[in-house]
């Protein structure tokens, strides 16, 4: 994905389109993401995501040199809906497996992930200033590129977890059988013991037992009964779709980094291409920086707070590198839009799957689903604006999501417990 796009500005030359054609194009590269998501989030609950994953991985990398063999507008359109589509199903299968393996770790590791995610762009942003500054082509660097992600692809899928792994593995250590678990909240057995003929023989009741208990444990077992039928489906809480819509305006402003920070510095302050890339990897390197320690500051200060500051980070960070017209500024900016943004996603992930325990897989793919739509489709938004305004003023408009996350943030402080109908009131006392 880092190297798609640090080489926007090359594959965008190379079609012959304008900046609005190509945000019409990167809303059909989400479509296809979406697609892509609807796609492989049931593939990998029926087949696992340590089979989903890999052919997910090849795909993607193998549809990165799409974009740079086309030379009009349509071929462009086409190869970015595969793209979208692999980019997709990867990303959905990725997170679903880092989920398992979250599960078992037995601590909060998701923002981890994340930062290996933007390790990813950090390396893409230098190698692509340098393949740049060698005169590589583009179809030559993102071929080369996407063969060796393809390989790690294919290299790495024996090790993926299967499921049930973590589980059989703490059985083990806990000397317990999972099986039994479900039996502990039931009515106990009747107590017995082993008869003359061994534990596989008849058993008899042990002398405690009464002659009623004798008398009914001889009498054949009633019929079960009918199973009940199964619960309705429940509707996810409007907590849910409000988690869902933070993570998909504050994505989308990430998005926006993604696609346009380059476009950026290369057009408005006309800096070198290899320049302008660095615009994304000051990007990707505070994104890293602040998901590694995203974890800590939640822990200590709560969600609430990472999301509301760091969102009014972000939007300081992106007025700046909007209104500069001298580079090193506007990299500075869009290293405070990366710090800033960096640790809040995750929030609403963790929020998500805590509404409700017994749906909890469901709410996380809602917030996900409606999040990564937001960063992979809403940046097409962009484009078109630029037919109106100039390229910097349309980043006002994630200034604003950016803002309302700050007044909003306290959607993820969880709700006060319900007080029991049963339990008294405290008794009021005066001071």
């Amino acid at each position: 994905m880092g190297v798609w796009v640090v080489h926007i500005p090359s594959v965008e030359a190379r079609a012959g389109i304008s900046h609005a054609v190509l945000g019409w194009l990167l809303l059909c590269m989400g479509g296809g993401a979406f697609a892509g998501l609807q796609l492989a989030g049931p593939l990998s609950d029926r087949f696992g995501s340590h089979r989903t994953l890999p052919v997910a991985a090849v795909l993607c990398s193998g549809s990165l040199v799409l974009p740079g063999l086309a030379e009009n507008v349509w071929a462009l359109g086409a190869a970015v809906v595969v793209f979208g589509f692999g980019n997709g199903c990867m990303d959905v299968s990725m997170n679903t497996h880092a989920v398992q393996v979250e599960r078992g770790y037995g601590r909060p590791v998701m923002s981890a992930f994340h930062a290996v995610f933007s390790i990813g762009g950090v390396f893409a942003a230098l190698a692509g200033a340098r393949t740049i500054s060698w005169g590589w082509s583009v179809p030559l660097t993102l071929g080369c590129i996407g063969a060796l992600c393809a390989v790690a692809s294919v290299l790495t899928a024996p090790t993926l977890l299967r499921p049930g792994t973590l589980s059989a593995a703490d059985a083990r250590d806990t000397g317990t059988v999972p099986e039994e678990a479900g039996k502990a909240s039931g009515a106990a057995a009747p107590v017995t013991a082993p008869g003359a003929d061994g534990p596989a023989g008849p058993r008899t009741p042990l002398p405690q037992q009464t002659a009623a208990q004798q008398t009914a444990a001889q009498q054949p077992a009633p019929l079960p009964e009918a199973p009940p039928a199964p619960p309705a489906k429940r509707r996810p809480p409007r907590r849910v779709w409000a988690l869902a819509l933070l993570a998909l305006i504050l994505m989308l402003s990430e998005g926006v980094a993604y696609d346009w920070s380059v476009l950026h510095v290369r057009t408005v302050l006309d800096a070198p291409a290899a320049t302008a890339a660095l615009a994304y990897g000051a990007f990707a390197t505070a994104m890293t920086l602040g998901r590694l320690s995203a974890d800590r500051v939640a822990a200590r200060y709560g969600p609430v707070f990472v999301v509301r500051y760091g969102a009014g980070l972000a939007a300081a960070g992106l007025t700046a590198a909007a209104l500069s017209s001298w580079v090193p500024l506007a990299l500075a900016g869009w290293t405070v839009f990366g710090l800033g943004l960096s640790g809040c996603v995750p929030q609403f992930f963790s929020a998500a799957g805590h509404v409700d325990e017994d749906a909890s897989g469901a709410n996380v793919s809602r917030v996900a689903g409606l999040g990564y739509l937001g960063m992979l489709a809403g940046p097409a938004i962009i484009g078109p604006m630029t037919a109106f305004m100039p390229l910097n003023l349309t980043f006002f408009l994630p200034v604003a999501f950016c803002v309302t996350a700050v007044f909003t943030a306290g959607i993820l402080r969880p709700p006060a417990p319900a007080r029991s109908a049963v339990s008294p009131a405290p008794a009021r006392t005066r001071a």
